[in-house]
């Protein structure tokens, strides 16, 4: 097991600090320390430093019970911008922040089947960048980072993509050849880490302990959230929960086993249930996820009894996974998100919540809510923005590298006093 060094716990600590301006601007030295549990002295060391980075600057003071007035300080947002890339199975999807991270510019580029080789991929993300960076209009110099994330398993010390089942891909050195076209130091993850950090950041797990993030997109993944911070497993592989088997000799997955928790509620696996179901579906469009999915939703809200039953059945698949999770982690919320949770939206909540109370256990499940995300914008960029941002304060006091080693760069190992990330 790693262990944090004295430089990876300023770092997160520094981050943490950041993480908790962000969301309370403005807000005072003597609230940083309580809310983040850091002495005082540390507090008031970490601001200096954020204040003389240009992230956040000092904006008045505020009365204190008794004693001098409380100096505040509130997030500088022009005082750069983070860029976060969701790498999804059939598109990409690119948004640039400020440093509050409102979204200044998105991009977005379709990939089609069969277009999922890594030179493919790595073109369609340089493309968005670029896009994003000029709607924008802000200097290079601005980017702090470029937050990645990639389906599957990643190693993010290294930048690889180790295992994404979906494509096939197998340690594709996906930073390197990021990094041939893109000149801001990057960050690789997955959407697991990124959804459940975006979560803890501004959505339904702000403030919990312990919640799920279930990501349902044309892949299914849980990112976790323990103690309240992330857990990523000892090789940083925790939340491969779609990949759990939900039916012993069902359906074949790309990973290679039979029965997988995707295979029944990702988006082909609603898209072969459908097409059981009604062979000849005017709903089923056989090459396209979304209009498919997006058919589905309106159909629902039409009563169509094939849609209907389609939801309702991927709900029973989804709850009995979901009712797992419930009965093994006991957390304070369960969060459905990624695009198909959006798209079928409440309908597929209900059929879910009702499900979950036939298989979960009664104790467990009276303690945990189980909700939409309600991030209004894509929780996989916003998460992978923050994990630029991370990597931006680690490169604080860091010996100057050269252009090349720059590009690519990594995120702190977690230490025993690390903030979720």
């Amino acid at each position: 097991m790693k262990r944090g060094t004295s430089r990876d716990i300023r770092t997160a600590n520094r981050y943490e600090v950041l993480r908790q301006i962000i969301a309370e601007s403005p807000t005072s030295r003597q609230e940083l320390a309580a809310a983040t549990g850091l002495s005082l002295a540390t507090v008031a060391t970490l601001v200096g430093e954020l204040l003389d980075l240009g992230m956040i600057t000092e904006v008045g003071f505020e009365d204190s019970a008794g004693g001098r007035p409380r100096g505040l300080v509130a997030v500088n947002a022009s005082g750069g911008a983070l860029i976060g890339v969701d790498i999804a199975e059939t598109y990409v999807h690119v948004e640039l922040f400020d440093l509050a991270l409102n979204v200044l510019a998105r991009a977005d580029e379709d990939m089609r089947p069969g277009e999922s080789r890594p030179e493919q991929v790595v073109g369609h993300v340089a493309a968005a960048v670029g896009s994003v960076v000029a709607q924008a209009g802000v200097e290079g110099a601005r980017v702090l980072g470029v937050g990645v994330s990639v389906p599957g398993q990643v190693d993010r010390d290294t930048g690889i993509s180790e295992f994404a089942p979906n494509w096939d891909w197998h340690d594709v050195p996906l930073l390197d050849l990021l990094a041939e076209h893109i000149a801001y130091p990057l960050h690789l993850d997955n959407p697991l880490r990124a959804c459940a950090v975006a979560e803890l950041w501004f959505g339904a797990a702000r403030g919990r302990g312990d919640a799920v993030v279930v990501n349902l997109g044309t892949g299914v993944g849980a990112g976790l959230v323990l103690g309240g911070g992330l857990h990523r497993g000892v090789s940083n592989s925790a939340g491969e929960w779609g990949h759990t088997t939900l039916v012993l000799d069902g359906r074949l997955c790309h990973c290679g086993n039979h029965g997988c928790v995707e295979t029944y509620v990702g988006a082909p696996g609603i898209m072969q249930h459908l097409r059981e179901l009604s062979p000849g579906s005017p709903l089923l469009h056989p090459e396209d996820q979304t209009a498919t999915v997006d058919a589905l939703a309106r159909a629902v809200a039409a009563h169509d009894p094939v849609a209907l039953k389609v939801v309702r059945d991927t709900a029973r698949y989804l709850a009995a996974g979901i009712a797992d999770l419930v009965n093994l982690l006991n957390p304070e919320v369960v969060v459905l998100s990624s695009w198909v949770a959006a798209t079928l939206g409440e309908p597929l909540l209900t059929e879910v919540r009702e499900a979950v109370s036939r298989h979960a256990l009664r104790r467990p499940l009276a303690a945990t809510e189980i909700v939409l995300s309600p991030i209004p914008t894509d929780p996989v960029s916003l998460g992978a923005a923050t994990f630029a941002l991370e990597g931006a304060l680690q490169s604080v006091g860091a010996p100057r590298k050269t252009v090349q080693s720059a590009r690519r760069t990594t995120t702190p190992a977690r230490s025993r006093t690390a903030p979720p990330s």
